[in-house]
């Protein structure tokens, strides 16, 4: 999978490209990461890229013709025939688990880092694809939403984690907050791990783990919880407390 990330600032990923899970996936073939200098793509000596906002108000604003050069220069070098341009921006769509499993299922993404008081409207309607915002909050640029998006996407793709079961049992897939997690030792502090994930009796450990995914969304992420098809089972297990289980 290939992502252009178009920025002022490509010297901002340099750590985090260095470290953790986009270095490996880097490393092993998985992804491949261009970082593109909107400054590159000016006309002018002085390399402007913003300019004030017609009819007034207050900072600047990202011009039109640099970011259209940008994609228009990477779709004329491009094998694939479409993909995603993503703009970074709090008007977005909410990112979710599910955005980034449509994403992963892509070749190629181009992901376009606001900056100031925002973009030209005509870059989101005319260049964008689709609009993304990493949470109900404003960030001074794209950037850190930038490399969420490629860390949430890149963990999905084949051969990224070491257990590719790790992605199934997360928070968020299938709609449920995750279960919680123990582990050495058994005792800390005069907190016990619960008897029955010591039990070795998967069948109720899986029990165990499901209550408390359906209970624990319940109670932290209710919106999520309205939105589930809870089949016979699942409602059956609610009826229950976790001594029952």
């Amino acid at each position: 999978m290939i992502f252009d990330v178009i920025t002022i600032f490509p010297g901002f990923f340099s750590s985090i490209l260095e470290h953790g899970l986009l270095k490996r996936a880097l490393r092993g073939g998985n992804v491949q990461i261009h970082l593109h200098d909107l400054r590159d793509y000016a006309d002018d000596r002085h390399h402007t890229v913003d300019d004030r906002p017609f009819g007034g108000g207050p900072g600047m604003i990202f011009k039109p013709e640099p970011l259209f050069r940008a994609v228009e220069a990477l779709k004329k070098g491009s094998a694939e025939a479409s993909f995603p341009i993503v703009l970074l921006s709090p008007q977005g769509r909410l990112l979710k688990q599910a955005v980034t499993e449509e994403l992963a299922q892509e070749a190629r993404v181009v992901l376009i880092c606001g900056r100031y008081e925002g973009v030209d409207e005509r870059i989101a309607e005319s260049l964008a694809t689709d609009e993304l915002s990493i949470g109900d909050y404003v960030l001074s640029g794209g950037e850190l939403a930038a490399a969420v998006v490629m860390e949430a996407v890149t963990r999905l793709l084949p051969g990224v984690l070491g257990n590719e079961a790790s992605p199934v049992s997360e928070s968020f897939e299938g709609g449920l907050l995750e279960y919680p997690q123990y582990t050495r030792p058994p005792e800390f502090r005069g907190k016990r791990v619960p008897d029955v994930l010591l039990s070795g009796d998967h069948v109720r450990i899986a029990r165990w783990r499901r209550w408390h995914q359906l209970t624990q969304t319940h109670a932290r992420r209710p919106e999520m919880f309205r939105a589930l098809v809870l089949d016979a089972g699942d409602r059956a297990l609610l009826e229950l407390t976790e001594d029952q289980l």
